[in-house]
């Protein structure tokens, strides 16, 4: 019986990670220059944006597994990756 728990995490596991946009594929994508609507069709809504000085910086994932993008104006300016 525990088997089958385990396996059935397992499995809604793997669809979530499988499904995301936000991976390495889809990261290599992001070039400066993109504006900020362009990177929401590639990878999604982002988890949380704080601007500051005309700098809008979005965060997509969590601690673990993140995206940081940095935007000026509404084009990135500077991207980095975390563990995708």
């Amino acid at each position: 019986m525990k088997t089958t728990y385990l396996l059935g995490a397992l499995a809604i596991s793997f669809a979530l990670f499988g499904c995301s946009k936000l991976n390495n594929e889809n990261y290599a994508k992001i070039k400066v220059g993109m504006s900020y609507n362009e990177v929401t069709a590639l990878i999604g809504s982002p988890k949380s944006c704080d601007e500051t000085v005309g700098v809008k910086t979005c965060k997509w994932g969590d601690d673990k597994r993140n995206v940081t993008i940095n935007f000026a104006g509404d084009n990135v300016a500077l991207h980095s990756a975390q563990n995708l």
